[in-house]
């Protein structure tokens, strides 16, 4: 018996809804690297006041497009402008359905003439690799698998993330010399321990840095000079449970559901004949207390997830005609939301309860699906979802990224957040049976850290989110 694409599967189910809430996988896992080295607190305090290095190495797809139309195809399938977009220079990469609605994002980089990579989450990669197979392009593509897929025990590339008050210092050092002046997204090829490294001008946990990446051979030589630099500015290593929470503080939103599900158009009925159902969209998850009438509930346009303002109309790409016709309607806006302490305590108090329990928060990343989306409410009316929630050492907060109605957007304004499923939960392993509960929530800025707010205010995190936008 032949394999299901996803067009069958989904057919196969019925109500798509009820089939991602009720899947079996859970959140995104971070292979390769231990839970945590010393612990998360003080890993998390880490990337605020000395530097931390992350370890990116094994959890996100990579994809290399190469050939003489590479551009073409990238720019055709992307809401960003192409203009001056060169070798060595990385940029957000959004692409957007033919109704205008995020399939995703992940980082492009320009690798070289006729060569960029695409690195992040897979219903991005996805939507090119489909369209590099179907369509008249001459190009190649390379998916470099990310670690939970493969057996062979490498990766094309190692990626690490130096961040953090002394990340240039602890550069400087593993270099030897001072390290190239870069401006946001910009590439240079740096020397450390011998090796040629790639590094880009980047910041993701409130603080600017460093990625850098190279061949995988290169992964020791480079990380232990990067460890032995570290040793005199406080360097941290970074495990998998606070590396899934810097998110909270920088303002990223890691988690738009892929609007592919659905879909006349005949595109987007073609990418669910080509896609696997075992592909992304056919094994994700969808979890939290915000449950709409149809799967385009959880649709959302790029002004939704702040990324309005990277959309350029000086180019021809799919979703075009789409945006044009959104752009003056009104789009949620992406906030934080800063959960009240007292409410908390009651929250995590009614575990030690022989009655009803709410539905356990893990520390620090309380994220349990793939796609979490819970209603936010003011006066009963739902106002918008949470998307990305954990808790922040640095702040001493739970905090959680959401998406609002621009009516409600008032600083220091207090909402509800509903925590949990209906109906005692969903059949989800990582649900248990709980009641929901609302938690009162302060409207606040994101990114949240002022730090973060001062460090990005020139990048793609913070043009249109201030706390006044």
């Amino acid at each position: 018996m032949s394999e299901q694409n996803l067009q069958q599967k989904l057919d196969s189910v019925g109500d798509v809804v009820e089939f991602l809430r009720n899947q079996q996988t859970g959140p995104n896992v971070y292979p390769g690297v231990p839970a945590e080295y010393s612990n998360w607190r003080n890993e998390q305090r880490a990337w605020a006041e000395s530097a931390v290095l992350f370890n990116q190495s094994y959890h996100m797809v990579e994809l290399y497009v190469r050939g003489p139309d590479a551009f073409k195809l990238l720019e055709y399938t992307a809401i960003n402008s192409f203009k001056g977009f060169t070798v060595n220079k990385a940029k957000q990469y959004v692409p957007v359905t033919p109704d205008g609605y995020v399939i995703g994002d992940v980082i492009l980089f320009y690798l070289d003439e006729n060569e960029f990579s695409l690195v992040g989450r897979a219903p991005a990669i996805e939507w090119v690799e489909f369209h590099a197979a179907t369509g008249d392009w001459d190009v190649t593509v390379e998916r470099d698998e990310r670690w939970a897929l493969r057996n062979d025990g490498k990766r094309k590339n190692y990626r690490f993330q130096l961040q953090g008050p002394n990340a240039m210092k602890v550069l400087e050092k593993a270099m030897g010399q001072t390290p190239p002046d870069l401006k946001f997204f910009n590439m240079a090829h740096i020397d450390i321990s011998g090796k040629d490294v790639i590094a880009l001008r980047h910041g993701m946990a409130g603080q600017p840095g460093y990625e850098l990446f190279g061949p995988w051979a290169d992964y020791e030589a480079v990380h232990s000079a990067l460890v032995e630099a570290g040793k005199d500015f406080g360097l941290t290593l970074v495990g998998g449970r606070a590396y899934s929470s810097n998110t909270l503080e920088s303002g990223w939103l890691p988690s738009p559901l892929p609007a592919t599900f659905t879909g006349d158009h005949p595109m987007l009925k073609q990418f669910r004949e080509w896609s696997s159902g075992k592909s992304y969209a056919g094994m994700c998850s969808i979890g939290g207390s915000y449950v709409p009438e149809s799967i385009e509930g959880y649709y959302l346009t790029p002004w939704d997830i702040g990324y309005g303002h990277i959309v350029k109309f000086d180019h021809d790409f799919v979703g075009r005609e789409a945006l044009e016709k959104m752009a003056n309607e009104t789009h949620k806006q992406k906030v934080t939301l800063a959960l009240d302490n007292e409410a908390m305590t009651r929250v995590l108090s009614s575990l030690y309860a022989e009655g009803d329990r709410a539905k356990y928060f893990e520390f620090p990343s309380s994220v349990y699906a793939m796609h979490p989306f819970d209603e936010v409410k003011v006066d009963g009316k739902v106002i918008g979802v949470s998307t990305w929630i954990g808790y922040s050492s640095n702040e001493g907060k739970m905090l959680s990224l959401a998406m609002i109605d621009p009516a409600y957007v008032e600083m220091g304004k207090e909402v509800t957040l509903v925590w949990g499923e209906p109906n005692g939960g969903t059949t989800k392993p990582t649900v248990e049976k709980h009641v929901q509960t609302e938690i009162k929530a302060i409207i606040s800025p994101v990114p949240y850290s002022n730090v973060a707010r001062d460090a990005y205010a020139d990048s793609w995190r913070q043009k249109g989110v201030g706390a006044n936008a």
